[in-house]
């Protein structure tokens, strides 16, 4: 009976490996074709990140020329120049509004642009408005101001402390002296302010003639 058995058990395995090899015949260019993808996304994945960096490294080079021109309207053509694309032409914006010896209007419409595209993030976004309030002063109505640090000042946003400084100033502007006090007592307080904000801020308390809660 041994004999038999063994007879059909290696049949049985013959028909198995051939129904394998048949399948593998069939089926095994997916394998093939599906180790290829692997393959050519990392390479993919190696080309893209080796051309971001020597896009970066242009871009930054290009900002860094820009910079280093002797006159604001040589510094901003220079750098309006820059191809910039993706979150690359917030950067470039946020250079162009921060140049002290720049147009004012065009400092502001440089801010502007980056705080009304949508498809940058809210950091880019927040720290244009914030900028802008700043660089506007008491050229944008207070109102004005007020309604575009309120939502910069929520809980949660990147530049919260600093908004929520501005705000107090403008309590201050228009005569809210104990407000002020009350929110930069706040404000010295809340974890998110870092220790020069913390210090910028209760300096301002004792001279509103409050004082710093720590003391």
């Amino acid at each position: 009976m041994s004999n038999p058995e063994s007879f059909i058990d290696e049949v049985t395995e013959e028909v198995r490996r051939d129904k394998l090899f048949g399948l593998m015949r069939k089926y095994g260019w997916i394998g093939i074709l599906l180790v290829l993808l692997i393959v050519a996304g990392a390479a993919w994945n190696e080309w893209q990140k080796a051309q971001w960096q020597t896009t970066s490294q242009a871009f930054g080079d290009a900002v860094n020329a820009a910079r280093d021109l002797p006159t604001a309207p040589e510094r901003a053509a220079a750098l309006a120049a820059i191809p910039a694309p993706g979150q690359r032409i917030a950067i470039r914006d946020l250079l162009l509004s921060a140049d002290l010896e720049g147009d004012v209007p065009a400092r502001l419409a440089a801010l502007d642009a980056v705080a009304k595209d949508a498809s940058l993030p809210n950091s880019y976004r927040d720290l244009a408005v914030l900028r802008r309030v700043v660089l506007a002063g008491d050229t944008m109505p207070a109102a004005e101001r007020r309604a575009a640090l309120d939502p910069i000042a929520a809980p949660g946003r990147p530049y919260r402390p600093l908004a929520l400084e501005q705000l107090a100033l403008l309590d201050i502007e228009a005569g809210n002296t104990e407000a002020a006090i009350t929110a930069l007592q706040a404000l010295a307080e809340a974890q998110e302010a870092t220790p020069t904000l913390r210090a910028r801020v209760e300096q301002l308390i004792t001279a509103l003639g409050g004082t710093p809660k720590d003391e």
